[in-house]
Parts: structure tokens; C-alpha cells; sequence
């Protein structure tokens, strides 16, 4: 986490040290869960190994996969978190996760510490905010197979972890469909 943080060339070393004095480690089992629908999320993840699925579930009842956390990337049910109100969404372990978790309060009391925190905290916002853009843009403007093929590209760890039918609904297509769009490309 330490190096992650020194990425961004924006906190001190004494910076971090705080923060990781702040954190707490954690590990979930897989298929258990980081929140689910109805809870209030009260904390931040940073992944240090294992791989989450965020998921809601439609007005149909069915399971839709909209996001993968991988190693090295912060997990939390955002909206819930900045809003303090109940999440719709569900954040599943597909591995046996391991995780350092910090609080709400003491995300604050670092944003009052310092504005370096402000600016990281500004910074992943925004990236986070980029990302869903792209992510939508690619649901309504692309075909299935361009989404696959995307996914090859930019994401082959996706391919390689992810079991098809949590892929399929990720992508918004059937896992019939992605069999199909898989064994076109591999021709």
C-alpha cells in the first residue's frame, strides 16, 4: 500500500505513516461479503490481494456484475459511504481477499490533518469518475464484441480470472452470447 500511495507524488512519508497506523487488516473468505444491499458503508478497502465483484440486483431480480477490484486498487460502496445511506449494491469476494480498511471518521480526520488528503482524496475521485464514465460510454456506444474485445486488450487478467458468467453480465450480454462472441474471435 505504501508504494501505491507513494505513486502519486502528493503525501509525505510522515503522511503515510499515519495512515498506516490508521488501518486495519482484514481478510474475507471468498463469496463473502465486503456490504451488501441494505447496510450503510462505513469504510474504505485497499486490496493487497484476492479480487472483489460489485453487483446490484435488477428490477428483475437478476444479478448484474458492474465492477472488478483487483490487487492494489481501493474497494468501497461510494455513494453509500459519502451519503451514509443504505447501498443498493453488494461487494463480493471471488478469492479470498485480503484487505487494510480504514474508517470514515479517520478518512476525515486525515482530510483535516492535511491537504495533501484532500488533493489524493480528489485525485482517486476523480479517477474513479473517469473510469465509470469510460465504463458506460463503452455499455451504450459498443457492440458486444467490441466490449469483449476491449476487455482482451485493456483487461486479460478479467479473462483469466473471472468466471464466464459473472464476465457475461459484466459485459450486459447471455453467457450463451460470449460463448458465441469467444469462440467467433478465437477463429
Amino acid at each position: 500500500m505504501r508504494n501505491y500511495l507513494e505513486t502519486f507524488h502528493i503525501l509525505s512519508e510522515a503522511e503515510i505513516d499515519l495512515f498506516e497506523k490508521k488501518v486495519t487488516r482484514k481478510k474475507i473468505r471468498k463469496e463473502d461479503f465486503f456490504i451488501q444491499e441494505g447496510q450503510v458503508c462505513k469504510e474504505v478497502g485497499f486490496v493487497t490481494s484476492g479480487l472483489f465483484r460489485s453487483f446490484y440486483y435488477s428490477s428483475l431480480g437478476e444479478e448484474v456484475t458492474y465492477c472488478f477490484t483487483f490487487s492494489n486498487a481501493f474497494v468501497t460502496a461510494y455513494s453509500s459511504f459519502l451519503s451514509a445511506q443504505k447501498t443498493v449494491e453488494n461487494i463480493q469476494a471471488l478469492t479470498d481477499v485480503e484487505l487494510l480498511t480504514i474508517s470514515r471518521e479517520q478518512i476525515l480526520e486525515l482530510e483535516q490533518s492535511s491537504t495533501n488528503w484532500l488533493r489524493f482524496f480528489k485525485h482517486i475521485a476523480e479517477q474513479e469518475y473517469i473510469k465509470m464514465e469510460k465504463r458506460i460510454l463503452l455499455l451504450q456506444k459498443e457492440t458486444a464484441e467490441k466490449r469483449y474485445r476491449d476487455l482482451l486488450t485493456n483487461h486479460p487478467e478479467y479473462l483469466q480470472l473471472i468466471p464466464l458468467h459473472y464476465l457475461s453480465s459484466y459485459l450486459g450480454i447471455t453467457q450463451r452470447h460470449l460463448s458465441r462472441i469467444r469462440k467467433l474471435i478465437s477463429n
